[in-house]
C-alpha cells in the first residue's frame, strides 16, 4: 500500500529525528510553520473561551443579584404579609367591640323608648285628668252661674228655709264632683302639705268642725293644684325622652355606617393577605391604608322621672 508523499515524507524525517540525523530546513520551516498555525489557532480558541467564561461570570453576577433582589422582595412580602395580619386581627378586634357597643346602644334605645312610653302614657292619663277636672269645674260654674242668675231673678228668701234650699243644693252639687273617699284623702293631705300657709293652717285646725261643701271645695282644689304640679314634669320629660330617642337613633346611624365600613376593610385586607403569600409583587401595591378610630360613644344619660301620685 502506497502512503502519500507527505506523510511519507513526514515519517522519514520523524525518524531520521529520532535516530539524531540532520533534517532537511525545509521539513523544518514547514513544520514550524504548522505549530504556528496550531498556536494561533488555540489562542484564538483560549480569546473566545475566555470571552464565553466572561459572559458566563457575568451571568452568573446578574443571577446573584436577581436572587438577592428576589429575596429581599421576598423578605418585604413576608413582613407586609405579618402586618396585615396584625392590622387583620386588631380590625375584628375593633369589630367586635362595636358590635357590642351598637347591642348596647340598641338595649338602650329600646329602654328608652319604653320610658317614652311610660311617659306618654302617664301624660295622657294626666291630660284625661285635668280634661276631667275642667269639665266639672266648667260644670260646676256654669250651675253656680245658673242658680246665682236664679237667685237674682227671685227674691232673697232670708228665711232659714231659703238659706238650708241653697245650702242643701250646693252640698248635693260638690257632692255629684267630689266621692267622699276622694274628700277624706286628698283634702286633708293637701291642708297638711301647706300647712305654712296661714289659710290651710286654719282650715286644718278646725277641720272637725269644717261643713261638707268646704271639705268637698277643699278636695277640688287639692285635686287641681296636684295635676299642675304633674303636668309641668310630664311635659317635660316626654320632650326630653323623645330628644335623646332621636340622639340615640343617629348615633346608632352613625355605628351602622362605621361598622359597614370596618367590615369592608376587613374583607380588602383579608384578599391582601391571601394574595401576598403566593406573590412577590406587594411591595408595588400601595402603602396607604385607612384607619377608623374608634368612635368616642358618648355615654346615654338615663331618664329619671318623677313618681307622681295619683291622688
Amino acid at each position: 500500500m502506497d502512503l502519500p508523499p507527505k506523510l511519507d515524507d513526514f515519517i522519514k524525517h520523524s525518524i531520521d529525528g529520532a535516530l539524531g540525523l540532520r533534517i532537511p530546513e525545509s521539513s523544518l520551516q514547514l513544520k514550524i510553520q504548522s505549530l504556528q498555525t496550531s498556536n494561533q489557532i488555540l489562542q484564538s480558541q483560549c480569546l473566545t473561551l475566555q470571552s464565553r467564561l466572561k459572559e458566563k461570570e457575568d451571568a452568573i453576577d446578574l443571577a446573584r443579584a436577581q436572587a438577592s433582589k428576589n429575596a429581599l422582595s421576598l423578605k418585604k412580602s413576608v413582613e407586609e404579609t405579618q402586618t396585615l395580619d396584625a392590622e387583620f386581627w386588631n380590625l375584628r378586634q375593633k369589630r367586635r367591640k362595636l358590635a357590642g357597643e351598637c347591642v348596647r346602644r340598641t338595649d338602650e334605645g329600646e329602654a328608652l323608648k319604653k320610658l317614652r312610653n311610660e311617659a306618654e302614657e302617664r301624660t295622657k292619663v294626666a291630660r284625661i285628668r285635668v280634661k276631667e277636672l275642667e269639665d266639672k269645674l266648667k260644670q260646676s260654674s256654669e250651675e253656680l252661674q245658673f242658680y246665682k242668675r236664679r237667685c237674682e231673678m227671685f227674691p232673697v228668701d232670708s228665711s232659714g228655709e231659703g238659706a238650708s234650699l241653697q245650702q242643701s243644693l250646693l252640698n248635693r252639687l260638690l257632692a255629684s264632683l267630689v266621692t267622699e273617699t276622694e274628700v277624706v284623702n286628698t283634702a286633708r293631705a293637701f291642708l297638711e302639705e301647706n300647712s305654712e300657709v296661714q289659710v290651710c293652717r286654719g282650715f286644718l285646725k278646725m277641720w272637725d268642725s269644717l261643713k261638707p261643701e268646704t271639705q268637698h271645695v277643699l278636695s277640688m282644689t287639692a285635686q287641681l293644684r296636684s295635676l299642675q304640679k304633674d303636668k309641668q314634669p310630664l311635659t317635660i320629660n316626654l320632650q326630653r325622652a323623645e330628644a335623646e330617642a332621636r340622639e340615640l337613633f343617629e348615633e346608632n346611624n352613625v355605628l351602622d355606617e362605621e361598622n359597614k365600613r370596618l367590615l369592608k376593610l376587613c374583607d380588602s385586607n383579608t384578599e391582601h393577605a391571601s394574595s401576598g403569600d403566593h406573590s412577590n409583587d406587594t411591595t408595588n401595591k400601595s402603602k396607604k391604608r385607612k384607619t377608623y378610630p374608634e368612635m368616642s360613644c358618648q355615654h346615654v344619660k338615663k331618664m329619671e322621672f318623677d313618681d307622681l301620685g295619683s291622688s
